[in-house]
C-alpha cells in the first residue's frame, strides 16, 4: 500500500517536463528528475500518464542546486560538504482545487569533503531526487 488517496474519478496525470534553472548542476537533472517523478506515479498509483488535458498536473523547475561547506576545522577547511536541491511544484487537481498547491522542496545531502564531487554527485542526486519525490507525492496524493 502506498497511501495514495485519489478520488476515483481521478484517472490521468500529466507531469511536465521540470526545467533546471539553477546555474549549477549536471545539465541532466531537469530530465533526469521528470522521469523519476512519472516512474514514481505510474508505480504507485492506477493513474494513466498523458500530455495534456489531464485530471491532475504536476509542473514547476529546479532553481536551486547548491554545495556548501559544513563543520568548518580549525584550519579553516570543511570537514563535509553539503549538496542541496530545490524543486519547485505547481499541483493543479482539476476534480479537487482545494488540493492544488505551490510549494518549493528542498532536500540535501552530506559528503566528506575529502571525495571529488563528480565522483558521488550521480548517487547523490538519486538520493536527494527520491527524497524530494516522496515529498511532492506526499502532498499531492496521501490525503491523511
Amino acid at each position: 500500500m502506498t497511501g495514495a488517496s485519489i478520488a476515483p474519478d481521478v484517472k490521468t496525470i500529466n507531469i511536465r517536463f521540470f526545467q533546471k534553472t539553477a546555474g549549477l548542476g549536471p545539465a541532466s537533472l531537469g530530465q533526469t528528475f521528470t522521469e523519476t517523478l512519472k516512474d514514481k506515479f505510474i508505480s504507485q498509483t492506477n493513474l494513466s500518464l498523458v500530455d495534456r488535458d489531464a485530471d491532475l498536473t504536476l509542473e514547476g523547475n529546479i532553481p536551486g542546486y547548491t554545495i556548501m561547506p559544513l563543520a568548518i576545522q580549525a584550519n579553516e577547511t570543511a570537514a563535509q560538504n553539503r549538496l542541496s536541491i530545490t524543486v519547485n511544484v505547481k499541483f493543479t487537481n482539476l476534480k479537487d482545487e482545494k488540493q492544488n498547491f505551490e510549494s518549493a522542496f528542498t532536500r540535501f545531502a552530506d559528503f566528506e569533503s575529502t571525495l571529488n564531487i563528480s565522483s558521488i554527485e550521480d548517487q547523490l542526486i538519486k538520493e536527494i531526487n527520491e527524497q524530494i519525490i516522496d515529498d511532492i507525492f506526499n502532498k499531492a496524493v496521501i490525503n491523511w
